[in-house]
């Protein structure tokens, strides 16, 4: 039996924000073995500068990231869709080891297989040094609660 993970493709734009939004509230959780079981066993990440490919690589790779980038806060957003491709736009939030605060803003492109399993993650991600009281993103660790504001109510 093969792995699932819903919505499938093709995406409505209904299916592909329920997509978004269930990996927001999975990279909010922080579990990189979790999240790396939303992508196929082959996956192929290009992150920044670096190209992971499948799920062992991706969970170490989230491992390291959320053990530098601490109170770590996300928010995404559905940019477009098509079939089996979602392209999102994200903030999120966090500080280093120092206490310095950092906004990361970023664009993802996904594809997905026909089971709803992440085949492509291509992401971009710029870091903003940011003062404490810049932050937009206050909820406690866990997904974003759903009357917190998103990136277009906080005008990111």
């Amino acid at each position: 039996m093969s792995e699932q993970r819903p919505p499938f493709p093709p995406f409505t734009r209904e299916t592909a924000i329920l997509k978004v939004r269930a990996a927001e509230d999975g990279w909010n959780n922080r579990n990189p073995e979790k999240v790396a079981m939303a992508y196929t066993a082959d996956s192929k990440w290009r992150n920044r500068a670096e190209f992971l490919n499948g799920r062992q690589q991706i969970a170490n790779f989230l491992t390291h990231k959320w053990a530098r980038e601490l109170e770590y806060r996300l928010i995404k957003e559905l940019w477009a869709f098509t079939d089996n491709r979602i392209a999102v736009r994200f903030a999120y939030e966090w500080h280093d080891d120092s206490g310095q605060w950092y906004r990361s803003y970023g664009n993802e492109n996904w594809e997905f297989d026909a089971n709803g399993l992440m085949q492509v993650r291509r992401a971009s991600v710029n870091d903003l040094p940011i003062k404490e009281s810049e932050r937009k993103m206050h909820w406690p660790p866990g997904p974003r609660p759903a009357d917190h504001p998103g990136l277009s109510e906080l005008d990111l």
